[in-house]
This record gives C-alpha cells, structure tokens and sequence, in this order.
C-alpha cells in the first residue's frame, strides 16, 4: 500500500472545502479517486451525541466538503458510523447523532443520504491474524469503498484515536463491549484493530486535525486543541504513524504501531513514510497533553515481578463524580464486564474488583461524570 502521507494546513473550518480539494489533489494529481456511479461511505466518528466545537466527531464541514467532491466524480456518498460502546445500533439512535454531530446539516448542505439502515452481518476473514469473523454494518458491507474519515484524538486505552481506530466504527455499537471484554490488553486489541482495518481495506484515509482532542480524550473529558492540519492516506497506518509524532506520542506507547511491526505491516515507522505537503520538523507540537495512561509504567525496578498482583493499583483506576452523574446509563451500559450499576436512579457506582480497565465507562460518559483517580501505588510505580 502506498505509503505517502498528505498534509495540509487548514486554519478553521471556514475553508476546508478549499483545503480538501487541494488536500485531494495532491494525492491523485490529475487521476480519479472514484468512478461514476460508485456507492461511497464516509465512515466518519460519532463517538457520541456530541457538538462538533467539543472536537469528538468528525466536523460535518469536512465530511460535507468530502461528499461534495465525490459528486462531481458521479459517486454517490452516504454517511455512515455505528456510535460507540453502550450506544444501541438503532435508528432512533443514528437520528439523535446525526443531529447533535451536525451530519444531518452536512448531509443537506451536500444533498447526500444518511445511513439509516441498522442491519448489520457476520463476515469471514480467514486472513486475520487474530480475529477470523466480524460483525460489521450493511452499509460498509454493500459499499463500493469506504473513506475513512477519521479525528484526532487522545485515547485513554489506545492512547490515541486515529485512522485505524476509527474503523472500529464500523462494529455495530453494543457489540464493541464484546471485544473489550475478550481483548483486555492494548497488544490484543490492537491486534484486532489491524485485522479490522485490513478487511475494510478503505481506499482513502482523512483525519480532521483541525481541532483536536487532547487530555483524556476521546470523550468528554478530553480538552479541544486547535491543531490545522488536515492529513490523508491511502494507508491508515500511515497516517497515524504521522499523527503520532504530532502529537509527540512515543512509539513504545503506539501499540497499532508496535503490533504493525511484529506482523511485519509497512509502514510503521517514519522513516519508512513520505510526508507531502510540509516538514514533520515543522508540525510536532511539543506541549500536546496526553492522557495519563500514555506514561504508565512500573517503578519496581528488580522487584517487577511483583507488577501483575499489584496490576489494578498499578492503574488508573475510574471513579464517578456523583455531582456531574445524571444516571444516564451510558458507562453502564458500555462496560463489557457488567461492572457498573445504577444507584437509586441518582448515580453509577463502579465494582473495582471487576473493572479491567479498558476504559469504556470513561470514553462514553457523555457529562464527564467518570474521572480517572491516581492512587498512592500508581503514583509512585509511575514516579518521574
């Protein structure tokens, strides 16, 4: 797969049309990047039902910009995404997103169609290194390619949210729980995660760096940082092994990456890409603010193997605000070991002893009612 990484610099939204044409010029020069009459799905992120200023989904101006240039090639866009974990794969639902995310605005603005459509199909993957079936939506099933329309952002599991994570995407909502459940460490995961992307194979990869997330993202409590890039590439690796040293995350802490290398998928360092358009020199932002557990790691020196009785303390560990909980449900509803319950219909409790933290409560608590507490061991074993 081609491993140039396309980068241009996109001050505000205002001008990303502008922008995605010269961003897609630059990769297809004069040549077609989709035939007349192909069905295109712009797998964009709703993570949640969220603003598009909160910088948690992709901007509908980017993926209104993108349709529109697919138009004039006689393909026929429609967006899609399942929301994330805890969230049903209903139409109701889809609505509610589509219309917070400002895609339903998009949509119009582009005169394309929403996906609707809930159904979705066990598919076989002989391929896969670890994972040999998936459950993914019809749209992307009955697509002639997908775009990948990806954001920016911190990840408190993953560390970091970009190409290839946005195609988890397209597991159907309550059915993503089952994968956290059974991949419980970033390596198998991440994993999972190449074995997905490998099978939707999608033909272009755009991430909007415009405004970012940083903090503890890729939910609400992650913090919005202006950032102005627009990047793409035919290879989601790619880009996210650029959008790594952007933000200045280590690629000991890149598990995507790491896994990538084992298996032996190019690219997965920088050397082994082609940055076009600017100098990485130029783009790395060197205050980014990762999330916390991008640091983790063991202070016992000789005394290591100790770490795996201590791992739960050794770890952030999730902890309810009860002030900001509106017993929403939705952590609950996200974790896949049933840990969390409601209490009196005032607030969640989560059970410590069954968490594993994979950090879905986090990730889809939507009033940031979820914070991630350091205890006495997690301080000292990740002591700078």
């Amino acid at each position: 797969m081609d491993n140039s990484v396309f980068i241009v610099r996109c001050p505000d939204y205002d001008v990303v049309g502008d922008k995605i044409t010269e961003l897609i010029a630059m990769m297809t020069g004069k040549g077609s990047f989709a035939a007349s009459g192909e069905k295109i799905v712009l797998k964009v992120n709703l993570l949640q039902p969220a603003k598009p200023e909160q910088a948690l989904t992709t901007h509908p101006a980017l993926v209104a910009a993108v349709a529109r240039l697919l138009k004039t090639e006689g393909a026929t866009p429609i967006i899609a995404d399942s929301p994330g974990s805890g969230y049903p794969y209903t139409e109701r639902t889809l609505d509610k997103f589509y219309r917070t995310c400002g895609m339903s605005q998009a949509a119009e603005e582009a005169g394309i169609e929403l996906n609707l459509d809930t159904a979705y199909d066990t598919v076989s993957y002989p391929a896969g290194k670890l994972i040999k079936r998936f459950e993914v939506i019809t749209p992307v099933l009955e697509a002639d390619a997908v775009f990948n329309l990806c954001k920016l952002k911190t990840h408190t599991f993953m560390h970091m949210s970009g190409a290839v994570k946005n195609i988890f995407g397209v597991i159907p909502g309550l059915t993503k729980p089952v994968y956290h459940f059974k991949l419980r460490d970033k390596a198998r995961f991440a994993a999972m995660l190449l074995d997905l992307a490998e099978y939707v194979s999608p033909r272009i990869s755009i991430m909007d760096a415009v405004t970012a997330l940083e903090g503890e993202g890729p939910g609400s409590r992650g913090m919005p940082r202006h950032v102005g890039l627009l990047i793409a590439a035919r290879s989601p690796l790619a880009l996210d092994v650029v959008a790594s040293e952007i933000i200045g995350l280590k690629r000991e802490k890149n598990q995507v990456l790491i896994e990538a290398e084992n298996r032996g998928l190019y690219p997965n360092r920088l050397e082994d890409v082609e940055i076009v358009g600017a100098d990485i020199a130029d783009l790395r932002i060197p205050d980014y603010k990762l999330p916390a557990t991008a640091v983790e790691g063991s202070g016992f020196g000789r005394f290591d193997w100790l770490a795996p009785m201590f791992r739960k303390r050794m770890t952030l560990q999730p902890r309810v605000i009860k002030a900001n909980c509106i017993a929403c449900g939705a952590c609950r509803d996200a974790c896949p070991l049933k840990a969390i319950t409601i209490v009196d219909c005032k607030h969640a409790q989560i059970n410590d002893d069954m968490c594993i933290r994979c950090y879905c409560c986090h990730e889809m608590c939507p009033e940031g009612a979820i914070k991630l507490h350091r205890g006495l061991l997690y301080r000292i074993v990740n002591r700078s």
